[in-house]
């Protein structure tokens, strides 16, 4: 049984299939990657949005991506597949506080139902641990650290800060927490550079594909520093709408591009159910604007 229906699949890989049998069945194809960049992981990024480009309501309790798709179990299963494929998955601090105490940023805890094919996958096949490595990015250090996410044993979760918020973190207990390490970055520019946090995660703590789940301000750096290589991106059918005084974002916010800067993406694949649409892009290096 499959989850999902491709209806359009452009990976030129021709290699020995990656995934196991029963989640090629439910994904309805193979997922592939490309090799890393030089020193530095390859970065794919993570989002749901609305037709009209809102990836996050901002209300209280009703801010996470979930809202965005209606609980839709086929993006929950390709964010737990993304997940069992990464060596670790990055998180903005904001988007920590958006969503559930209790969420955790692992394969099953977005579909339940996967969680002994994801685990396989991991470990016998991708000879990885259990599970990814979760980067919580917070430049001030406050965090509610009694969130599942800093106290589940088996969870390894590396806060990437600066000195001072070392300093707020150390104040509040996160060093008498086994699961958590903190690394201290510079931040010298006003905010903590993605390609340092790239080259930390890349030599320090092996990873060699960082998932990259937001939030848009965050995704917005990286994506300013040239370091995203793939979007998936499921298109869910509802409007959310924006008023002048509204913060609703989509999948980049707090940057801006012109039009010889901006980022180009070829489209991968497309995959149906029902009314949502999964999408999978490959940035490219751009794409002329002449128009004839």
């Amino acid at each position: 049984m499959r989850l999902v229906r491709t209806l359009i699949e452009r990976d030129p890989t021709c290699a020995e299939p990656a995934l196991p049998r029963r989640l090629r069945e439910l994904y309805d194809g193979d997922l592939q990657f490309r090799k890393p960049p030089a020193r530095r992981p390859l970065v794919i990024g993570n989002f749901v949005s609305t037709l009209d480009g809102v990836v996050s309501y901002k209300i209280k309790g009703r801010a996470s991506g979930s809202t965005i798709s209606g609980s839709d179990p086929a993006d929950r299963f390709i964010m737990g597949l993304l997940r069992a494929s990464a060596d670790a998955v990055m998180v903005g601090a904001r988007s920590v506080h958006d969503v559930n105490p209790n969420d955790l940023w692992i394969p099953e805890y977005t579909y339940p139902a996967a969680k002994r094919l994801y685990t396989e996958y991991r470990v016998n096949v991708m000879h990885k641990a259990e599970y990814p490595l979760v980067v919580v990015v917070s430049g001030s250090g406050r965090l509610e650290l009694g969130r599942a996410i800093f106290r589940t044993p088996g969870v390894r979760t590396l806060v990437v800060t600066t000195s001072a918020g070392r300093d707020e973190l150390t104040r509040a207990g996160a060093a008498k927490l086994r699961s958590v390490q903190i690394q201290t970055v510079d931040a010298s520019r006003g905010f903590i550079a993605p390609l340092v946090m790239l080259r930390l995660l890349y030599l320090h703590f092996g990873v060699r594909m960082l998932l990259h789940e937001g939030g848009p301000t965050l995704f917005g750096q990286f994506l300013a520093a040239e370091a995203v290589d793939e979007l998936f991106l499921t298109l869910a059918p509802q409007i959310a709408g924006r008023k002048a005084d509204t913060n609703r974002p989509g999948p980049v916010q707090a940057v801006e591009f012109t039009p010889t800067r901006a980022p180009w993406f070829q489209l991968l694949s497309v995959k149906q159910k029902a009314e949502h649409l999964y999408l999978r892009y490959q940035h490219t290096k751009g794409r002329s604007t002449r128009r004839k």
